[in-house]
Formats: structure tokens, sequence, C-alpha cells
């Protein structure tokens, strides 16, 4: 009899133990879930930091030029009409070929000019017409130099390695043409690393040649595998060719297809075509006239990686870049464009403002449309509203619009507020009102769950005293439910502010140079917002532009981060425990 319990007490024991287990798996699930959340998280912010880094400095080129008047005052008569007739890239140019007298060709001189862009004659013309006094003096210039040389300078593009030459070279000049001979292999390093890159291009391309050959032998039509076997013979054209930079009794001839090598020697720089097998002797060009042909043991192999064919930056900008950057008149500096300009076509000019003002106006008249009508609706529908089978429908179609898709409103927009009303197209006012829909249905949602939250007891309290159901609700349940419909409100207009779709119908996608004036002026301003912004950026097809988006969606982050923390602060402000 005593011992008829000890089977109870033991199985209460292992569920016990079960549940202990069950509860142990579930904590260390929901640990698990937060760790990964966590870690793709930083994934997914130290991928964008990553992309963005190049954007945030930007190389700069200074020029001293000088105001000539009558390049700057084609009239003579000093107005404003005639000063902003003037053509100040020729004065930009010509401070730049002041610099670098040597190039004189057209290919020379387009390749100098390439260094910047055009667009930066605006800032001088406008500086000039607001101060007249400056024709005749020499102002100082400062101007981001052209997107691809940016990139080229900060290695994202090409690949180059600078090394000072070994041993003593001897030059025999002929023109333009150039003989180098080294007292020793001075150029076996670079024939070494040619070799090796040609070997790795040869077994790419007997590869290729594999695949190509399998692909033929499983064609299913004539035209594939006719198709697969010009593939094969291109691919055995390229391992052919290989082979003979490969072969050590051959000459290495340079093109567009190798890599480039530079002789800085004697304050000039040869571009080298041919080198000898034993790597003595290389047959080259003068890109930046030498000062001297004398023999010097002072010289630097200068290897550009990237072939000339894969690279957009020519082996006479690279020079022209890098000699302006040993002068100090290009230096690395933080981009302050990206945060002061607008849009522009030219990376390098194109800034985040004129989309900062936009979504600034846009969601300012988001919230003086959304917030009080929405909070409005949700008084009336719970604290005055019968309950009848027009307020449930009324509740059931919030409900249901909380879940439409974004892009329907901005169809909405499109229909009513454009073709309707004839409003303007990519305006603050048209956004504004487009967001002010979408955002509707969640302030209202979760202003009434604020004031449901609100104990019956303060209501009844109120009452009880004597105030009228106006009183009641605006001066005791209002207050007191204000925390979370500020909360949601807030929540709402920042879901709002990374919203694109419905902005793309109403016409916000278009190119926008200009930033809207911060006022009422701007509400109807052709204008843009930072999603979209983003949007247009992420399919510019220039290199640039890719580090500019990363740097955008930071900015857009940080705005996002800033509307939650207030939410944060509010609802921690003014909370209410009961």
């Amino acid at each position: 009899m005593t011992d008829a319990p000890r089977p109870i007490a033991d199985a209460v024991r292992q569920r016990l133990a079960r549940r202990h287990r069950a509860e142990g798996r579930f904590r260390m699930f929901g640990v698990g879930a937060i760790v990964l959340a966590i870690a793709f998280l930083a994934v997914l912010i130290g991928s964008i930091i990553a992309q963005s880094t190049g954007a945030f400095t930007t190389y700069t080129l200074t020029l001293p030029i000088t105001i000539e008047r009558e390049v700057a005052d084609p009239r003579g008569d000093m107005s404003e009409a005639s000063l902003r007739r003037g053509s100040y890239n020729q004065l930009i140019q010509r401070a730049l070929q002041a610099e670098l007298p040597a190039a004189s060709s057209r290919t020379e001189l387009r390749d100098l000019f390439s260094l910047y862009s055009g667009l930066n004659a605006a800032p001088v013309m406008r500086r000039v017409v607001a101060d007249p006094s400056l024709i005749g003096q020499e102002i100082s210039v400062s101007m981001p130099v052209n997107h691809e040389i940016d990139l080229y300078l900060k290695g994202i593009t090409v690949r180059e390695d600078r090394q000072p030459g070994e041993g003593a070279i001897t030059m025999d000049a002929d023109g333009d043409e150039v003989r180098l001979t080294g007292e020793m292999p001075v150029f076996a390093r670079f024939v070494s690393r040619i070799r090796a890159q040609a070997e790795d291009e040869r077994q790419e391309a007997l590869s290729r040649a594999a695949r190509a050959q399998a692909q033929a032998g499983m064609a299913e039509s004539r035209d594939a595998r006719e198709a697969a076997l010009a593939a094969e013979r291109r691919a055995f054209a390229d391992a052919e060719r290989f082979e003979t930079i490969i072969d050590p009794e051959t000459s290495i001839l340079l093109g567009a297809r190798t890599a480039s090598l530079l002789i800085g020697v004697n304050g000039g720089v040869i571009s080298v075509s041919a080198v000898s097998p034993d790597g003595r002797t290389a047959q080259g060009s003068v890109l930046l006239p030498l000062e001297s042909d004398a023999a010097s043991s002072d010289w630097t192999e200068w290897v550009i990686e990237t072939p000339p064919a894969a690279r957009r930056v020519g082996d006479l900008q690279a020079i022209y870049a890098r000699t302006l950057e040993e002068r100090g008149l290009i230096d690395q500096r933080f981009n302050t464009r990206l945060f002061l300009n607008a849009d522009s076509r030219e990376p390098e000019l194109a800034g985040v403002m004129g989309a900062f003002i936009g979504s600034i106006l846009t969601m300012l008249v988001t919230m003086l449309l959304a917030v009080p009508i929405g909070v409005g609706t949700a008084i009336y529908l719970e604290e005055f509203a019968p309950k009848t089978r027009l307020t449930g429908f009324i509740e059931v179609n919030i409900n249901n619009l909380a879940a439409v898709p974004s892009i329907v409103f901005g169809l909405l927009g499109l229909a009513v507020f454009i073709n309707a009303f004839g409003l303007p197209r990519s305006a603050p006012l048209v956004g504004g009102m487009v967001l002010a829909l979408m955002t509707l249905p969640t302030v209202i949602i979760s202003s009434r769950a604020a004031l449901r939250a609100v104990p019956p007891s303060i209501r009844e309290a109120a009452l009880g005293v004597g105030a009228s159901k106006t009183q009641a609700v605006f001066q005791h349940v209002l207050p007191l439910a204000m925390p979370g419909i500020l909360t949601g409100s807030i929540i709402g207009l920042a879901q709002a502010l990374g919203e694109t779709a419905p902005l793309l119908m109403i016409g916000m996608v278009a190119f926008v140079a200009d930033a809207p004036s911060l006022g009422l002026a701007g509400l109807t301003q052709p204008s843009t917002v930072m999603p979209v912004q983003v949007f247009l950026w992420s399919g510019a097809s220039e290199r640039a532009f890719e580090m500019r988006t990363a740097a955008a969606i930071l900015v857009l982050l940080t705005l996002m981060i800033l509307f939650n923390a207030v939410a944060i602060y509010l609802r921690r402000r003014f909370e209410r425990r009961w």
C-alpha cells in the first residue's frame, strides 16, 4: 500500500522533466532566432556600409583660373546676360592645359579635358555673375574629377602596381619612339608576371573550349551545334594567342588585351609596346615628354594590370591624373556634394539634397492630412459612433484598406488628384496626399487600439463627476491614449517614408536636377523622394552610382531610424501603466 504512489510520482517527475526540456528548447530557439536576425541585420548593414564608403570621399581637381574678360564677357558690357554667355569651360581648359603643356594633339587634349565634367563650368559662371569684379583676376576653382578617374584613383576599377625599377637603363630615342636597354634583365619581373597571367588565361580558354565541345556533342539542333563549335574555335584561338606570349623565345607584344607597362624616367613617361624575351630591352613611345634622354638608374616600373580593353581609363588619362596628383592639384576630400547637390546625370555631381527636401515636404503633407483625419476618425468610431451595420461595414473596410498594395493608392492618386483635379505631376503635394491615403488605415487602427487600451474606469469616473461625453473623451481619455496614438502615427509615417511604388505612378520618378524650395511654393514644384532616388540610381549604368545608391540607402535608413527613435521616446515619455 505504501509503494502505490511511487509510480505516480515518477510519472509526474518525468512529465515535469519533459516540460522543462521543452521550455529549454523553446528558449534556445528564441535566442537562436534573435541571434540569427541580428546576424542578418549586421550583414545587411555591413554590406551597405562597405559599398557606400567610396561615395563619401571624392578626388577633387583644384586649378588657378584666370577670368579673361574676352572669354567671360563676350559682349563687353559687363551685364549679367553677357556674363552668363561666357565660355567658362574654355577658361578651365586653358588652366588645365597650362599645367600640362605637353598635351597638344587632339587625342591628348581630349584625354586631358576628360579628367573633369564640363558641367563644372556652371559654378564658375555663377561665381563670376555674383561678383563681376573677378574679371581679370586669378581665382582658385575646385571641382570633382570625372567619375571614371575618381574610381581609378581609388583603385576600384583598375589594378595597378608601381615599383622602383631594378638597375640602370639607357634610352635611344628616335622621335617619339624609344628603345630601352638595361644593364641586366630589368624587365624580367614584368615578363614573368605577363607569362603567369597568360598561362592562367590559356587554361581558362582551354576550359571554355572543352565546355563548348561538350555542348556541341549534346546539341539537339544544327544551329545550336554550329554556335557551340564557333565558340570552341574562338576559345582555341585565344589559347593559341596566349601560348605565343608564354613562349620563352618570343618577344612579348603589349596590346589592348594585355597589361600596360609604363616607365617613369627623367620626368617623363614611356609606354612600352614590346619587351624582349629575356627582359633586357623594350620598345616604346613617349607619352609624357622626358626632360633628358640620358641613362638613369632612378626609374619607376608602372604596371596597369587591367587590360585597356577592360577599363574606361586610358593610359594617357592615368598618366595625367597621377601627374596632377603628384603635384598636389588632385587630392581626396570629403564628398560634400553628395549631401548638398541635387540629382545629376554625372555621378560625381549627383547628390541627395533634392530628394531629401522632397521627402521632407512630402512627409509634411502626409502628416498634416493623415494624422488629424485618422485620429479624428478613430475617436469617432471608438467613442461616439453607434454600433450599427454601417459602422461595422466602415470598420471592415478600414481593416481591408490596410492590406491593399501601395501601388493601388498610386493609381487612385493618378486618376483623382492628377487627371480629375489637374494637380501637377511630381509634386510633393500630390505625393503627400497619396501617402496620406495609404497611411490613414494604419493611423486609424493604431489610434483605436490606443483608445481601447484606456481603462473604462477613466471614462466612468469622468462621467460620474459630471463631465459630458465630449469632455470625458478629449480631457481624460485622449491625453492618456496620446502616447499610443503618437507612436502608431509616427510608425505609419516612417512606413510611408520608405514607399516607392505609389509615387512612381504620379510621376515622382522623373529626373529632377534642382532641389525644390523649402516653403509653400516647393509643394507644387517638381521633386522626388529618397526611395525613388535610390531606385533611379540603382538602375544607372555608371559604376559610380552603385556607391551612391548605397550611400542614399544609409541616409534613408538614418531618417527612418530617427522616426522610430522619436516613437520610442514618446512611448516611454508619456507611457502610463494600469
